[in-house]
């Protein structure tokens, strides 16, 4: 749990007035949050194509607005939700940002950790929350792990995989190396569940393949593998792949500890010690949008603490960047 940040200047009138950059699943799932909040409004709109905008905001019964720019520098919103490419994020909230308003951002904030701590200074100076979303860390697999950790004891191996198979592979901005950008970067969340859990990362190895789209900057298939030392003495595995080259999901979480080991598949746990096999329940991830949206409102009216803080999600950033560094020279990267 994060301490109020006091330079916020919260707000004191509702409903709170929301704009929402996008038109995608996070838009969906924000502007449904947004319409079962008496709390908030969804104002305005924009989007990069005019017919999705067009079918979201005759869905949602929201106004559209042509351009980003007309979208945060709109007097009467408050704050501004950026849900579109990964590539975008870092321009729009500062833009938001230098505009007066409030913002929320999927992750990643940016595609480098030295923009993000511009950002995170900026919102400071201009008295502004700046919430990266990380529902990862309201759902169910995360809070199940970090309550079941001191069963197993002292942790000292874990490895994290998500390999989804896709085919055939959409010419989409997830499929783009500059749009989506690097995959740990982009997956933050595989780095962020670490960090969260275990704290500071003293060195990254990381390889990071693509199988390209012939003559653009489209890809059909990556897959990353990065190795974490912590500093408490923990060895972690992130393997992170998708597209047409793989023939079988794997959404493996495991922990070995001294005195047992924590295996999460898919939706279903296990902690494991000498013969026996306990299940652990695992909670659903439905709602997690919505539980974030509520928590934010939740923070600029009644100044109860958020989740996380923007600083702990640029450090998990800063982790993504030395895993880029590594993947790029061959070489392991030192953070401390």
């Amino acid at each position: 749990m994060t301490q109020i940040e006091p330079m916020i200047n919260r707000l004191n009138q509702l409903p709170v007035k929301v704009g929402i950059v996008g038109t995608g699943y996070a838009a969906k799932r924000r502007a449904e949050a947004l319409e079962q909040d008496q709390r908030s409004s969804l104002e305005w709109v924009t989007g990069n194509d005019p017919e999705h905008l067009a079918s979201f905001c005759e869905t949602y019964r929201t106004g559209a607005i042509a351009t980003v720019q007309e979208l945060v520098t709109h007097p009467e919103l408050d704050l501004i939700m950026i849900c579109t490419i990964n590539r975008d994020h870092g321009q729009i909230t500062q833009a938001a940002l230098e505009a007066g308003k409030h913002v929320v951002t999927e992750y990643p904030l940016a595609l480098s950790a030295a923009q993000a701590e511009d950002l995170i200074m900026l919102s400071q100076k201009r008295g502004k929350l700046l919430h990266v979303e990380h529902i990862e860390l309201l759902g169910g697999l995360h809070q199940a792990i970090a309550q079941s950790l001191p069963a197993i004891g002292k942790v000292f191996y874990a490895r994290y995989t998500t390999i989804s198979p896709q085919r055939p592979v959409p010419r989409r901005w997830t499929y783009h190396k500059t749009m989506f950008g690097f995959p740990l970067s982009a997956a933050l969340s595989r780095i962020h569940r670490f960090t969260d859990l275990f704290g500071q990362v003293i060195s990254v190895n990381c390889v990071n393949r693509y199988w390209d789209v012939p003559e653009t900057d489209y890809f059909t298939a990556c897959l990353c593998n990065a190795r974490l030392q912590f500093a408490n003495g923990l060895i972690a595995d992130i393997v992170y792949g998708k597209g047409d080259i793989f023939w079988r999901s794997d959404r493996t979480f495991e922990l070995q500890g001294e005195q047992g080991v924590l295996l999460f598949e898919g939706e279903k746990g296990s902690l494991i010690q000498d013969q026996s096999v306990i299940p652990i329940e695992v909670g659903s991830r439905r709602g997690l949008f919505a539980k974030d949206t509520q928590i934010v409102l939740d923070f600029l009216l009644e100044q109860t603490p958020l989740y996380i803080t923007p600083e702990q999600s640029a450090y998990a950033l800063k982790v993504a960047d030395a895993a880029y560094q590594s993947a790029q020279t061959g070489e392991t990267v030192f953070l401390v």
